[in-house]
């Protein structure tokens, strides 16, 4: 049985993530959706998309230091092709030098403090590894 939302990976998918080559570049797609109002444990008053920017702050170093790159950011403005109620608040495509550097960062003691702005802020997500490919003027 799928749940919804989706905010972490279930453990079925980390093991197929960990099971792909870990020594080439990897592109993350990254669809967020927040929450009105984050929910802490400690109740504090925040909104999903401050919660996600303090996750931004504290896990930004750790993604710079395993060598992360956000080479694309958008704000969606409509959905061209899908369901009109999956609406995404921001999209966009992070950079890893080899999955391997993804799973050092996921697997740090500071990034694992900061994703709970993450689990906070975020009321649904998708988070799509795919392989680089070349680009050009056809699909």
């Amino acid at each position: 049985m799928k749940r919804t939302p989706y905010i972490d990976p279930e453990r079925e998918q980390f093991e197929v993530f960990k099971n792909l080559p870990r020594d080439e570049p990897i592109h993350m797609l990254n669809l967020i959706k927040f929450k009105d109002k984050a929910t802490y444990e400690d109740g504090r008053d925040m909104s999903g998309a401050d919660a996600y920017a303090a996750y931004g702050r504290e896990s930004g170093p750790v993604f710079s230091r395993v060598g992360g790159k956000i080479i694309w950011r958008g704000i969606p403005q409509v959905m061209l092709i899908g369901p009109d109620h999956m609406v995404w608040d921001q999209i966009f495509v992070a950079w890893y030098p080899h999955a391997g550097a993804f799973l050092e960062m996921v697997t740090d003691p500071a990034y694992k403090i900061a994703v709970k702005h993450r689990q906070a802020g975020v009321e649904d997500s998708r988070l799509i590894r795919c392989s680089g490919s070349d680009v050009g003027s056809s699909f």
